[in-house]
């Protein structure tokens, strides 16, 4: 590795995001460390600035062997993640506790491990991958929603947290993209799924067209393209969007009150 060569470490890298992602800055010449549970996936892709690692986010001592293995970290981009579709209702304590498990707590594992490696080079990028579901209420995935909400907290307490180490934060928030997430990183209730739950009606009008939007979604490449550009350029905004419905529906909810969106989104979804 040259010593001017940046370091990246991303989570969730074996598909969607992710994965292009991670070929992106590899082919841009960075060094990156794809994390996964299943690094074994991305031993086909031949670039030789990739290194598979193992990272379980739910477990404290995977993140810190993990991270103890790279000497320098650069850029950490936290993208792993997955939707539970459960009404409240509905949900059990283990699926609640395991939404927030990855896609909170995992992020403030891998946030705590990587930081003091990043204040003692009194330099680094964190790029938290939330969700314009961060900013966005949907019925059938409020856990989805809370948890990508909670993304954006950790986001805005975390760049006053780290300002003094010239460390900088940001979140991008996508919209529906074409990526393994609807097929592979959706996890269902079956209460809530039965057809004699009282939301049977809602489900089945609702959850067909999020994953008609999700497999007909932006392509993942241009969320690689836009880390490329907030790592690159110090002045990058705090959160940016990607994709047609979060450059769509953000823009709209910062402009009208809450109950005229309300009123946008359940006339679009047909609620």
């Amino acid at each position: 590795m040259k010593n001017n060569q940046k370091v990246v470490l991303i989570t969730g890298t074996s598909s969607g995001m992710g994965r292009a992602t991670a070929i992106h800055l590899a082919k841009k010449g960075y060094i990156v460390y794809a994390g996964s549970r299943t690094p074994q996936k991305l031993f086909d892709l031949g670039l030789k600035n990739i290194y598979p690692l193992k990272i379980d986010m739910t477990d404290l001592q995977s993140v810190e062997n993990a991270v103890s293995q790279i000497d320098k970290i650069d850029i950490l981009i936290n993208n792993a993640g997955y939707g539970l579709v459960s009404t409240v209702e509905d949900v059990t304590e283990e699926e609640m506790f395991n939404q927030f498990n990855v896609n909170v707590f995992g992020i403030m594992r891998m946030c705590k491990a990587v930081i003091p490696k990043m204040r003692d080079q009194k330099n680094g990028v964190i790029i938290n991958i939330s969700s314009f579901l961060g900013k966005i209420g949907l019925p059938l995935l409020t856990f989805y929603n809370a948890s990508k909400y909670a993304v954006e907290g950790i986001t805005d307490s975390l760049r006053y947290e780290l300002r003094e180490f010239n460390i900088r934060v940001h979140s991008i928030m996508p919209g529906f993209f074409d990526t393994n997430f609807a097929r592979d990183n959706l996890v269902t209730n079956s209460k809530t799924f039965s057809d004699t739950s009282p939301y049977a009606s809602m489900v089945s009008s609702l959850a067909p067209v999020i994953v008609e939007q999700i497999n007909g979604g932006n392509s993942a490449k241009e969320v690689a393209a836009l880390i490329l550009q907030i790592i690159e350029d110090e002045y990058s905004p705090a959160r940016q969007t990607a994709g047609d419905k979060a450059k769509k529906f953000i823009p709209m909810k910062k402009e009208l009150s809450d109950e005229d969106f309300e009123r946008r989104v359940r006339a679009y979804y047909d609620l």
